[in-house]
C-alpha cells in the first residue's frame, strides 16, 4: 500500500519514472496480473510483462523503501532498449508499451491494453477547389501537442495546445496536394478530428525544437495544466467525430505527470503521481518517494529563467 522507489541503475531516471506511472495505474496492474507466465526460465527472463509483474510484486512486498529494477532492465536490453543513456520519455513510453503488447499472449489482455491507452483520430484532407475529400482513421498512443504555434508564439495553457493540435491547417504553395478530381495540385485543408479517447489519456508536450544550427533546444516556458480536463469543453464540435455517449467519457482527472529538468542534451526525470487508492500526490524521484501537494505539482508548469527547473513532458489524465 506504500509508494516504493526505484534505484537509479545509471541514467535510468526516465525508465524509473515511466515504470512508476505504469505500476501506480491500477487499471494497468489488473491487466498485468492476468498474464500467462512463460514456460521456461529463458522465456521468463526475456518477457517484459512478466519481469514488470515481478518488479510490481517486489515493490509491494513492503520490505524496503526502494527496489532495483535490474532484472527488468536486463530484459529490456535483450530487446535493444539502450541502458545508461538519456532517453526521451515519450519515445521510451511507446517502446515499453509496444513490448508489453507484443509479449502479452492472451488476445483479451492485448485488447484491454489497447482500450486502456489507445487514442483514435480521423484525418480529413479536402480540396479547396472542388468537393474531393479523403478521410482516414488512425490510432496513436500519445497526442503530440505543440507548445508553440506556427509563428513560434508560446501557447499559454494545455487547453490552448489541444485546440491548436486540432485546428485545421491550410496546405498551400509548396505544400499543395494532388487532387484526383481536379487533375492537378490544389490548395487543401487538412484537419484532425477526435473519434475515441481511452481510459488513460497520454499527452506529450513537444518541448523541444531545432534551432538553425541544427541543435535541439528545450522550450521551458510556463504552461499550466488543470487537475480536471473535460475535452467536451475544450474542443469545438467541428473538431470531434464522436456521438454523445462517447463524449460522455471525455472527462478526466489528472493522474500523473513526468517532468524533466535540465537541457535537451542532459537532465533528469521524475514523476508526480496521484495514487488511485488514497488520492494523495507523490513525487517519485528514483529511490526517493515523498508525499506532495498540488502546489508542488504545479511547480512543474515550467519557468524559462531557471535552467534546472522541472517542466512537464508527459501528462496522464485518467
Amino acid at each position: 500500500t506504500e509508494a516504493i522507489g526505484l534505484y537509479n541503475l545509471g541514467q535510468s531516471c526516465c525508465l524509473n519514472s515511466l515504470l512508476q506511472v505504469f505500476l501506480m495505474n491500477i487499471h494497468f496492474t489488473r491487466i498485468l496480473r492476468r498474464i500467462t507466465v512463460p514456460a521456461s526460465p529463458a522465456q521468463r527472463r526475456s518477457n517484459v510483462p512478466y519481469q514488470m509483474l515481478l518488479l510490481l510484486e517486489k515493490m509491494q512486498s513492503g520490505k524496503c523503501k526502494a527496489v532495483g529494477p535490474t532484472e527488468l532492465a536486463c530484459c529490456l536490453s535483450e530487446h535493444r532498449v539502450e541502458l545508461f543513456v538519456q532517453h526521451d520519455a515519450a519515445q521510451l513510453f511507446l517502446t515499453l508499451w509496444n513490448l508489453l503488447k507484443k509479449q502479452m499472449k492472451k488476445p483479451e489482455l492485448v485488447k484491454e491494453l489497447r482500450d486502456l491507452y489507445t487514442i483514435c483520430i480521423q484525418e480529413h484532407v479536402a480540396c479547396q477547389k472542388c468537393s474531393f475529400e479523403v478521410k482516414s482513421k488512425s490510432t496513436m498512443l500519445t497526442l503530440p501537442l505543440p507548445v508553440l504555434d506556427a509563428n513560434s508564439h508560446r501557447l499559454k495553457s494545455l487547453e490552448d495546445c489541444l485546440q491548436y493540435f486540432f485546428h485545421p491547417e491550410e496546405l498551400t504553395g509548396q505544400n499543395m496536394c494532388f487532387c484526383q478530381q481536379c487533375g492537378r495540385k490544389t490548395p487543401f485543408l487538412q484537419s484532425m478530428k477526435l473519434v475515441h479517447l481511452p481510459q488513460t489519456l497520454t499527452l506529450h508536450l513537444k518541448r523541444f525544437c531545432f534551432e538553425r544550427s541544427s541543435r535541439t533546444h528545450k522550450l521551458s516556458h510556463s504552461l499550466p495544466f488543470p487537475q480536471e480536463l473535460d475535452l467536451r469543453q475544450v474542443l469545438a464540435e467541428s473538431q470531434c467525430q464522436a456521438d454523445d455517449s462517447e463524449k460522455a467519457t471525455w472527462h478526466y482527472e489528472l493522474f500523473a505527470v513526468v517532468a524533466h529538468s535540465g537541457s535537451a542534451s542532459c537532465g533528469h526525470y521524475c514523476a508526480y503521481i496521484r495514487s488511485l487508492t488514497d488520492c494523495k500526490w507523490y513525487c517519485f524521484n528514483d529511490s526517493e518517494v515523498c508525499q506532495v501537494s498540488w502546489d508542488d505539482v504545479k511547480c512543474t508548469y515550467g519557468r524559462s529563467n531557471l535552467y534546472w527547473y522541472a517542466n512537464v513532458s508527459l501528462i496522464f489524465p485518467n
